[in-house]
């Protein structure tokens, strides 16, 4: 099995891609399958996001760019600031993920 054990931060090309959903893109240690159905275990540095289109390193030079997975989401919309503040408040005090923007917020599902 193929090891991750690092991030790239100079461009590079990929051979091969990983698409995770963000769940998934935020833990470091994991047991994943590339798009090519090869396992690989993510041992990356604690604490660090996977974002779309970082690339990563593995074991014999292998270079991976990580792909956000299409995710199912809701959106809130209003013109009223103080309900999306108070929204924004109440879902951030539950550690719901979520993005903010303006007159709006978006959910998983």
């Amino acid at each position: 099995m193929l090891k991750i054990t690092e991030k790239l931060n100079n461009s590079a090309r990929p051979s091969e891609t990983l698409t995770l959903p963000y769940e998934k893109r935020q833990k470091s240690r994991l047991r994943v399958f590339l798009d090519n159905s090869q396992e690989v275990a993510l041992m990356l540095e604690r604490g660090s996001v996977l974002r779309h289109g970082e690339l990563l390193k593995a074991d014999k030079g292998l270079i991976i760019e990580v792909r956000a997975a299409n995710e199912e989401v809701a959106n809130i919309c209003t013109k009223n600031n103080f309900l999306l503040t108070r929204a924004s408040y109440h879902l951030g005090n539950r550690h719901v993920p979520l993005q903010i923007g303006e007159g709006w917020l978006r959910i998983q599902r």
